[in-house]
Protein backbone atom coordinates (compact mmCIF):
# COMPACT_ATOMS: atom_id res chain seq x y z
CA UNK A 1 0.00 0.00 0.00
CA UNK A 2 1.43 3.73 -0.79
CA UNK A 3 2.48 5.41 2.07
CA UNK A 4 0.08 8.35 1.15
CA UNK A 5 -2.93 6.53 1.46
CA UNK A 6 -4.29 6.00 4.97
CA UNK A 7 -5.53 2.96 6.58
CA UNK A 8 -9.31 4.69 6.71
CA UNK A 9 -8.88 5.26 2.90
CA UNK A 10 -7.68 1.74 2.36
CA UNK A 11 -10.04 -0.44 3.92
CA UNK A 12 -13.04 1.94 2.94
CA UNK A 13 -13.81 1.85 6.65
CA UNK A 14 -12.92 3.77 9.53
CA UNK A 15 -9.41 2.77 11.12
CA UNK A 16 -11.09 2.18 14.36
CA UNK A 17 -13.48 -0.26 13.51
CA UNK A 18 -10.48 -2.46 12.81
CA UNK A 19 -10.99 -5.72 14.67
CA UNK A 20 -8.17 -8.46 15.54
CA UNK A 21 -8.52 -11.50 13.79
CA UNK A 22 -10.77 -9.82 11.35
CA UNK A 23 -10.18 -9.48 7.15
CA UNK A 24 -9.58 -5.72 6.60
CA UNK A 25 -8.14 -5.07 3.07
CA UNK A 26 -7.71 -7.37 0.08
CA UNK A 27 -5.30 -6.74 -3.11
CA UNK A 28 -3.85 -7.84 -6.30
CA UNK A 29 -0.25 -8.47 -6.54
CA UNK A 30 0.77 -8.85 -9.65
CA UNK A 31 3.12 -8.21 -12.31
CA UNK A 32 1.31 -6.72 -15.23
CA UNK A 33 -0.73 -4.25 -13.18
CA UNK A 34 -2.05 -2.64 -16.54
CA UNK A 35 -3.53 -6.21 -17.95
CA UNK A 36 -4.93 -6.14 -14.24
CA UNK A 37 -6.64 -3.06 -14.57
CA UNK A 38 -8.03 -3.99 -17.81
CA UNK A 39 -9.52 -6.98 -16.99
CA UNK A 40 -11.33 -5.57 -13.75
CA UNK A 41 -12.66 -2.67 -15.87
CA UNK A 42 -14.00 -4.54 -18.85
CA UNK A 43 -15.76 -7.36 -16.31
CA UNK A 44 -16.41 -5.38 -13.33
CA UNK A 45 -17.23 -2.12 -14.17
CA UNK A 46 -14.12 -1.39 -11.71
CA UNK A 47 -12.52 2.59 -12.14
CA UNK A 48 -8.91 3.10 -10.69
CA UNK A 49 -7.27 5.66 -8.59
CA UNK A 50 -3.42 6.37 -8.71
CA UNK A 51 -1.07 6.56 -5.65
CA UNK A 52 2.56 7.01 -6.05
CA UNK A 53 4.63 4.82 -3.82
CA UNK A 54 7.87 6.00 -2.21
CA UNK A 55 10.23 3.02 -3.43
CA UNK A 56 8.73 4.18 -7.08
CA UNK A 57 5.68 2.82 -9.13
CA UNK A 58 2.00 3.31 -8.69
CA UNK A 59 -0.11 1.76 -6.07
CA UNK A 60 -3.55 1.96 -7.62
CA UNK A 61 -7.12 1.69 -5.10
CA UNK A 62 -10.01 -0.21 -6.95
CA UNK A 63 -13.35 1.27 -7.27
CA UNK A 64 -16.92 0.14 -7.70
CA UNK A 65 -19.53 2.50 -7.90
CA UNK A 66 -17.55 4.88 -5.94
CA UNK A 67 -16.95 2.53 -3.00
CA UNK A 68 -13.34 0.98 -2.40
CA UNK A 69 -13.12 -2.47 -3.56
CA UNK A 70 -9.36 -3.38 -3.15
CA UNK A 71 -5.92 -2.31 -4.38
CA UNK A 72 -3.64 -3.52 -7.12
CA UNK A 73 -0.26 -3.73 -6.21
CA UNK A 74 2.39 -3.86 -8.92
CA UNK A 75 4.86 -6.62 -7.30
CA UNK A 76 8.46 -5.43 -7.46
CA UNK A 77 10.52 -8.47 -9.16
CA UNK A 78 13.67 -8.22 -6.22
CA UNK A 79 11.78 -7.35 -3.00
CA UNK A 80 8.43 -9.55 -4.31
CA UNK A 81 9.98 -12.59 -5.75
CA UNK A 82 8.64 -14.96 -3.61
CA UNK A 83 5.29 -13.39 -3.14
CA UNK A 84 3.45 -15.07 -6.31
CA UNK A 85 0.84 -13.21 -8.36
CA UNK A 86 -2.15 -13.40 -7.50
CA UNK A 87 -5.21 -11.82 -4.58
CA UNK A 88 -3.64 -11.07 -0.98
CA UNK A 89 -6.06 -10.53 1.86
CA UNK A 90 -4.50 -8.53 4.86
CA UNK A 91 -5.74 -9.56 8.30
CA UNK A 92 -5.47 -6.70 11.04
CA UNK A 93 -3.63 -8.00 13.97
CA UNK A 94 -2.82 -6.37 17.78
CA UNK A 95 0.78 -6.65 17.48
CA UNK A 96 2.57 -7.60 13.78
CA UNK A 97 6.03 -7.80 15.19
CA UNK A 98 5.11 -10.69 18.11
CA UNK A 99 2.22 -12.83 15.56
CA UNK A 100 4.70 -13.10 13.48
CA UNK A 101 7.48 -14.60 15.78
CA UNK A 102 4.43 -16.34 17.09
CA UNK A 103 3.73 -17.93 13.53
CA UNK A 104 7.36 -18.48 12.58
CA UNK A 105 6.97 -20.49 15.38
CA UNK A 106 4.31 -22.54 14.28
CA UNK A 107 5.78 -23.48 10.96
CA UNK A 108 4.58 -20.13 8.30
CA UNK A 109 7.35 -18.27 6.66
CA UNK A 110 8.15 -14.82 6.40
CA UNK A 111 8.08 -13.92 2.50
CA UNK A 112 9.33 -10.47 2.95
CA UNK A 113 10.65 -8.82 5.61
CA UNK A 114 7.90 -6.70 8.00
CA UNK A 115 7.77 -3.56 6.77
CA UNK A 116 5.78 -0.07 7.70
CA UNK A 117 3.98 2.01 5.46
CA UNK A 118 3.24 5.24 6.72
CA UNK A 119 -0.41 6.66 7.49
CA UNK A 120 -1.49 3.04 6.87
CA UNK A 121 0.52 0.33 8.98
CA UNK A 122 3.02 -2.50 10.01
CA UNK A 123 2.58 -5.19 7.20
CA UNK A 124 3.80 -8.94 7.16
CA UNK A 125 3.78 -11.31 4.47
CA UNK A 126 2.96 -15.01 4.99
CA UNK A 127 3.26 -18.21 4.00
CA UNK A 128 1.05 -20.16 6.22
CA UNK A 129 2.45 -24.22 6.58
CA UNK A 130 0.20 -25.11 4.18
CA UNK A 131 1.44 -22.59 1.55
CA UNK A 132 -1.00 -20.01 1.16
CA UNK A 133 -0.08 -16.45 1.38
CA UNK A 134 -1.63 -14.12 3.90
CA UNK A 135 -0.69 -10.41 5.03
CA UNK A 136 -1.05 -9.24 7.97
CA UNK A 137 -1.34 -5.91 9.27
CA UNK A 138 -1.20 -3.37 12.30
CA UNK A 139 -3.13 -0.69 11.21
CA UNK A 140 -1.73 2.79 11.72
CA UNK A 141 -3.30 4.28 14.55
CA UNK A 142 -2.05 0.46 16.52
CA UNK A 143 1.25 0.87 15.07
CA UNK A 144 1.68 4.29 16.34
CA UNK A 145 1.30 5.88 12.76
Amino acid sequence: MSDTATAEQCSGNPAKHWAHGMFYWNELVTHDEARARKFYADTLGWTFDPMPMPEGGTYWTAKSEGQLAGGIFPADPVQCADVPEGWLSYIAVDDVDARVEKALGCGAQLMRPIFDVPGVGRIALLREPGGAGIGWMTPAREAGQ
